[in-house]
């Protein structure tokens, strides 16, 4: 049983044991419950857990060659990031969504070195239940790149992005957010010869800066 469960994580990848999303969790548990049953129970035959592990870990690997393949059935099965804090206030939808509180939300902002709240310029939730933050351009970290430059206090730093266009698949949400139309997306795109289809990622900063990656 322990041989069979180190192949079946080695199969699902290593994020079964790092970084965790829910149906992740959940499935780990199933399998964790079903190898301790089958190895302490009496009245379960051995062959009856190997079976219902080896059913589960398929369930695990088809699940996840489907999400590999489609962005759609990802975000189903993972969940979308939620902006917690943006725009120098706090998402209250979003918060009572991920049922999170204003105080938990600075907490993993104090532990990621952020403990003004007005160095923060936006808090987002991941699938993984981690919560990523971005500091103001004034806040961030001089990088070697910045010293080499010799940039000043005010030159523009990274911003948050908006993926509007994901695996050949358009989130329209996010084109909102962006501030950009369809009309304007379709002209973009048609003046880089590209379609929605064949265009790998499609961001946008509040800059303005678009950032569009193809597999052609």
């Amino acid at each position: 049983m322990f041989v069979i469960l180190f192949l079946i994580v080695k199969i699902l990848g290593k994020k079964q044991i790092k970084n965790l999303t829910l149906y992740d969790y959940v499935l780990s548990i199933t399998i964790g419950s079903i190898t301790a049953d089958a190895i302490i129970s009496i009245d379960t035959p051995l062959y009856d857990g190997i079976i219902a592990l080896l059913v589960f870990g398929t369930i695990g690997y088809i699940t996840s060659l489907i999400s590999y393949h489609n962005h759609t059935v990802e975000e189903i099965i993972d969940g979308e990031p939620l902006v917690l804090f943006e725009n120098n206030n706090f998402n209250y939808s979003n918060l009572k969504t991920a049922k999170l509180s204003v105080a938990k939300v600075l907490e993993n902002c104090r532990l990621k070195g952020c403990f003004d709240i007005n160095e923060l310029d936006c808090a987002v939730l991941e699938p993984s239940g981690d919560i990523s933050i971005l500091l103001k351009g004034n806040s961030q970290f001089i990088t070697s790149k910045d010293l080499k430059n010799n940039v000043q206090k005010n030159t523009k730093k990274q911003t948050l992005n908006y993926l509007v266009i994901l695996d050949g698949v358009l989130n329209e949400n996010e084109l909102k957010k962006a501030k950009k139309t369809k009309t304007w997306l379709n002209k973009y795109l048609k003046e880089k010869k590209k379609s929605i289809e064949n265009v790998t990622l499609l961001s946008i900063d509040k800059n303005d800066k678009v950032t569009m990656l193809s597999d052609k």
